[in-house]
């Protein structure tokens, strides 16, 4: 399916409203072509002495007799009325034509921000968020611009076919003289037509990358000031910056070289029609008045066909960015509910690996024939080197990614046969970098839960021992916690994290170097808490840090994306195998 066709699949909901808009616009057109006819009666039938006067002796008839200044009165006061009335429709017309695309804008902007969080995260981890962000934000509006393009199109060859109609009328001859330059405008527009949708495209990438750079350089700002890489990074963005503009100068140049051209064909038109025309009322074969609503004509005509042109080209630029938005809804999702799967509302908490193997690409595989059973109410830690697959284990539990081969089971059931929104209910998750939105402190512990009390919210911060800090912010709950928590410390990012997880109250917690960022007093002040939270659920947390977890039950060892080791602490120490390396490396015996 074409982009255009497809995008008309976002109009078919306004159908009523475009329907009207083209009825109103097809009344507009009339007003517009009448807009010369009183003064051509002037001309012809005031100023031209001698000449017949039919227009004249209908008015007579309808009004009565008029003198000549009542007559020049009322043909100018039509002037009026009829520029009115083409002004009133054209602004209704414009109101529903704009109301219409702002609606489909955001039917389409939203659609694509939906898909993008339905997307599984192997898809956000092969891009950058910000070419995401960038086509919500920017490409998206292609599709206005599609239906405002698409509408002005169509006035335009309805003016069009209407004005030809009236020349022909007038003289056929002056009106097969300006349609000859009609092919080698068509032949201009087409030659064009590729280069401006190409270079757009290119725009639109470059842009961009500019709004990458831009976002990843202010996002990291600390560790810009840090290390004094502030020339490096706006050295950078002026190299993204100028990409852009050769992109821009490279597009601009093509459109100027078109009108250029068509432009030139026009006036070659327009010459030719003079010329005619004179010898035309010279013979007179032609009333000076006509030869007057020719000329207005002629404008009426070529204005919409140079018109057509640019805002072909400007179609084809707004093709380009639509395409990029259907581009991310082409995307297949390839961890998305199997047919009937089933809602469930609680769960033991019993999870089975079943000969697994999982990797990002089918070649290159990060786990391999892992083999594991977590029990109810069990904690399980996993400890390996870096790439060692630890955090990749721990994400298809919620069904971040799915495997490649084998099964990973909750209670018995193949997570690919529940649905993920209510597996996750399933699910709290406490990371590294505990992830805060730039709002209040209250809407954060309530992210898992939007419509938790007060009260609950309170008792989940106090249970995650953050509660006293709250109160000691100048608004309490109520405090701006600013852009990914930049207003807290990390400790308090972290109660704050554990006090969303707290609150959700989920039977299974999954815990990713919840402390590793922490220093030693406040990660033993932390993992105080932890241990409450993880009290009566079923938990798997990673740590490098072996001291954390050394005494907390069944311990996994991974490495190279496999099972090397299972038990306790000290049986895998008594063992001297790999955990051991890990637990006398880290100083601990």
């Amino acid at each position: 399916m074409s982009v255009y066709r497809r995008a008309l699949l976002y109009f078919r909901p306004f159908l009523g409203e475009t329907v009207l808009g083209t009825v109103l616009m097809l009344a507009g057109i009339g007003f517009n072509l009448l807009k010369p006819v009183p003064f051509a009666i002037i001309v012809d039938e005031i100023l031209t002495p001698g000449k017949p006067r039919p227009v004249v002796a209908v008015l007579t008839r309808w009004f009565g007799p008029m003198n000549q200044a009542r007559l020049i009165l009322a043909l100018c006061l039509a002037v009026v009325v009829i520029y009115f009335a083409a002004g009133v429709l054209n602004l209704i017309t414009n109101m529903i034509f704009v109301r219409v695309g702002l609606q489909s804008l955001l039917k389409l902007r939203t659609e694509l921000y939906a898909y993008l969080q339905a997307l599984p995260l192997k898809y956000h981890d092969a891009r950058r968020s910000s070419d995401s962000s960038f086509r919500v934000a920017y490409d998206s509006q292609a599709i206005q611009s599609i239906y405002s393009k698409g509408s002005f199109i169509v006035s335009s060859i309805v003016s069009l076919v209407g004005t030809l109609v009236l020349m022909a009328g007038k003289d056929w001859q002056l009106t097969l003289v300006a349609l000859g330059i009609l092919p080698l405008v068509v032949l201009a527009i087409y030659a064009y037509a590729k280069r401006i949708r190409t270079e757009s495209t290119t725009i639109q990438e470059r842009e961009s990358d500019v709004l990458a750079v831009a976002q990843e350089g202010l996002s990291s700002i600390r560790m810009v000031h840090a290390f004094g890489r502030e020339e490096y990074e706006v050295a950078q963005f002026r190299t993204r910056a100028r990409h852009s503009l050769e992109a821009n100068m490279r597009y601009t140049g093509t459109q100027m070289k078109s009108a250029l051209v068509i432009g030139t064909l026009m006036a070659l038109g327009t010459a030719a029609m003079y010329y005619l025309g004179t010898f035309h009322v010279l013979e007179g074969r032609l009333s000076v008045g006509n030869i007057y609503l020719f000329s207005t004509w002629l404008v009426m005509l070529y204005q919409p066909l140079e018109a057509l042109t640019y805002t072909t080209w400007a179609l084809e630029g707004a093709a380009a960015g639509a395409q990029r938005c259907f581009e991310v809804l082409d995307q297949e999702d390839d961890v998305r509910d199997a047919p009937g799967a089933k809602e469930i509302t609680s769960t033991r908490g019993e999870i089975v690996f079943e000969k697994v193997d999982f990797g990002y690409e089918p070649s290159r595989l990060i786990l391999e024939a892992i083999d594991l059973d977590v029990g109810s109410g069990q904690t399980v830690a996993f400890v390996g080197g870096t790439g060692a697959g630890k955090s990749t284990l721990l994400a298809l539990a919620p069904r971040f990614y799915d495997p490649n081969k084998g099964r990973v089971l909750l209670d018995g059931e193949d997570l690919r046969n529940l649905t993920k929104k209510s597996l996750r209910r399933q699910i709290s998750l406490v990371l590294q970098d505990t992830l805060l939105f730039s709002t209040t402190i209250r809407e954060n512990i309530a992210y898992g839960r939007p419509d938790a009390s007060e009260e609950e919210i309170v008792e989940a911060a106090k249970q995650a021992q953050a509660h006293d800090f709250i109160l000691r912010m100048p608004e309490g709950y109520s405090a701006q916690v600013g852009e990914r928590g930049g207003h807290l410390s990390v400790g308090q990012r972290q109660r704050i994290g554990i006090a969303r997880a707290f609150l959700k109250n989920a039977p299974i917690l999954l815990l990713d170097e919840p402390t590793s960022a922490l220093d030693p007093t406040t990660e033993a002040a932390i993992m105080e808490t932890i241990k409450e939270l993880m009290r009566g659920r079923t938990t798997l947390i990673i740590t490098h840090r072996i001291a954390t977890v050394h005494d907390m039950g069944k311990i996994v060892v991974l490495r190279h994306g496999r099972v090397v080791e299972v038990g306790t602490g000290p049986e895998l120490v008594a063992r001297g195998g790999a955990y051991a390396e890990l637990y006398h490396s880290a100083n601990l015996g």
